[in-house]
């Protein structure tokens, strides 16, 4: 059977999308070039052709995978509504209940970046994408007066690390808590980094600027 003779870009997606799904069932440290051509059927040499080396295919395959999270991310940060919803729903679409996709893939990356430069690199800036965005948007909200974070930076920071290390726990001890569990605790991280009683309560009053005391006029 003749294959389809596919543009250069067409050839990359499909390689990509191959390695994700060759690293999701054998890991990132077990995952050969020639998995990835035999998936495919086609040599590796051609493999090696768009990605010279396995570092650099897995790293962009990673990327790959991550790409589709990071733009769902930003039409949920970017919807036309409160700053507070729309991190709760993004909080609660991150978390190890939530639908995004690649839980596995991230822990096998991080677990890989130990040792692979390449993949080091790639993950920390997608990484530093995530926390940014959150950033933006509770700087936002705290600057509209929804609630009194102080440090938008440190709490995205927080969040994400307490959402990360949930998920590899849920993740690598599955049943281990139930959903409604991880969503309290997810909501309950979220009012507590943006200094909320809960995410329901409104934000408490900020106190008012001290009174100016009008200049007096000269004895």
């Amino acid at each position: 059977m003749t294959r389809v003779r596919l543009s250069v870009a067409e050839r990359r997606d499909e390689l990509l999308r191959a390695a994700v799904a060759q690293i999701e069932e054998r890991g990132v440290a077990a995952v050969r070039i020639a998995d990835v051509a035999s998936a495919l059927g086609v040599s590796n040499a051609l493999v090696l052709y768009h990605f010279s080396t396995k570092e650099k295919l897995v790293a962009e395959a990673f990327a790959y995978a991550a790409e589709s999270d990071l733009v769902h991310l930003r039409r949920l940060l970017g919807r036309r509504t409160t700053a507070l919803r729309r991190l709760r729903a993004a909080v609660r679409w991150y978390a190890p209940t939530g639908q995004a996709k690649g839980w596995r893939l991230w822990i096998e990356g991080w677990a890989a970046c130990l040792r692979e430069p390449a993949l080091r690199e790639v993950a920390g800036a997608l990484d530093q994408q995530w926390k940014s965005a959150l950033t933006r948007v509770i700087a936002e909200g705290a600057a509209a007066g929804e609630f009194p974070c102080a440090d938008p930076a440190a709490a995205a920071w927080r969040l994400t690390a307490f959402l990360d290390g949930l998920a590899v726990q849920m993740t690598s001890y599955a049943g281990s808590l139930s959903r409604a569990a991880m969503l309290e605790w997810a909501d309950a991280a979220l009012a507590r980094e943006l200094g909320l009683p809960s995410l329901d309560a409104p934000a408490p009053p900020q106190p008012a600027p001290p009174p100016t005391t009008p200049p007096q006029p000269p004895a």
